[in-house]
């Protein structure tokens, strides 16, 4: 497996934001979901590096990133990343976010039009109410006081030494590694507080908060693709299908036997469906003036 882009570094307001890119020709932005890290898209990056100049963040309170005592709304966020692009010089580009990812896409395409050239969906937060119980559990009250009981880092770091072994010997399970990925993570003070705090902001007990269902007529104008595994348990499929009504312009792409990672349990798949809408389509930036009048009448 071809190692993964080495780790760059900027500041931004004084946090570390830390960064992986690669390649040359149009940009793509790739947004990990929570828990996550740019290590997310180590298996899609070597094909997209060939075609595109990659960037692929470490979201704040995320990999290795700052974790600062802050906001972590989906309008902070967006906001960083609208910043982290102006700091590395990148003025529009393909956004894809995967899960709470695509929430924060969503978001970054509804405050700052003029950065998206086309948006891409992977199993998308924020689009109905419906998400997995383990995420609902996880809202509760007083839930960050028994993490560390559930994540505790000499465990952690015992399974880590047993993947790697496994990994030596080309023992190989793509989305339980993903998701030992996420928990992994957890087993830090830091990364457990950034946690709380932005799943508190768009799920509660009960499910999702917030739904970007009434914005995205915006959308309509944007070349936009949904991709989404038919067989996801974190968010339904059901999901990617009202979207898909909702933006009659987009593509749908579900993938058969695919859970809630298509960047890792299928990245051949997910390689070819995004190079293709990508090399299919012209970026959005003619049409951002067109946007902003939508956004003034709604119409």
């Amino acid at each position: 497996m071809p190692r993964p882009l080495p780790l760059q570094h900027v500041t931004i307001h004084g946090h570390s934001v830390r960064y992986r890119r690669g390649g040359e020709g149009e940009p793509i932005l790739l947004i990990h979901g929570l828990a996550g890290s740019s290590r997310t898209w180590d298996s899609v990056i070597p094909a997209l590096v060939d075609h595109h100049d990659v960037i692929a963040p470490d979201l704040l309170g995320h990999g290795e990133s700052a974790k600062p005592i802050g906001d972590y709304s989906l309008g902070a966020f967006a906001s960083g990343l609208r910043d982290f692009l102006s700091v590395i010089g990148v003025p529009s580009l393909t956004i894809v976010g995967h899960s709470f990812g695509g929430g924060v896409a969503m978001q970054l395409a509804y405050q700052h039009p003029h950065l998206v050239d086309r948006l891409v969906l992977v199993g998308s937060g924020g689009l109905g109410r419906e998400v997995s119980w383990l995420l609902r559990l996880l809202t509760l009250p007083g839930a960050e006081y028994l993490m560390p009981i559930g994540f505790p880092k000499p465990l952690v770091d015992s399974a880590n030494d047993v993947g790697r072994q496994l990994g030596k010997r080309d023992i190989r399970a793509p989305k339980l590694g993903e998701f030992w990925r996420a928990y992994s993570s957890l087993a830090g003070a830091a990364n457990r507080t950034a946690f709380v705090r932005t799943m508190r902001g768009v799920i509660e007990p009960s499910g999702q908060v917030v739904d970007a269902s009434d914005r995205l007529y915006l959308a309509a104008h944007v070349p936009t693709l949904i991709m989404w595994g038919d067989q996801d348990g974190m968010i339904p499929v059901s999901h990617a299908h009202r979207a898909h009504e909702l933006i009659p312009t987009s593509r749908l792409e579900i993938l058969e036997g695919i859970g809630h990672f298509p960047h890792v349990e299928a990245p051949e798949v997910f390689c070819e469906t995004l190079l293709e809408f990508v090399d299919s389509t012209k970026p959005a930036s003619t049409q951002h003036e067109h946007l902003r009048d939508l956004l003034v009448d709604g119409t």
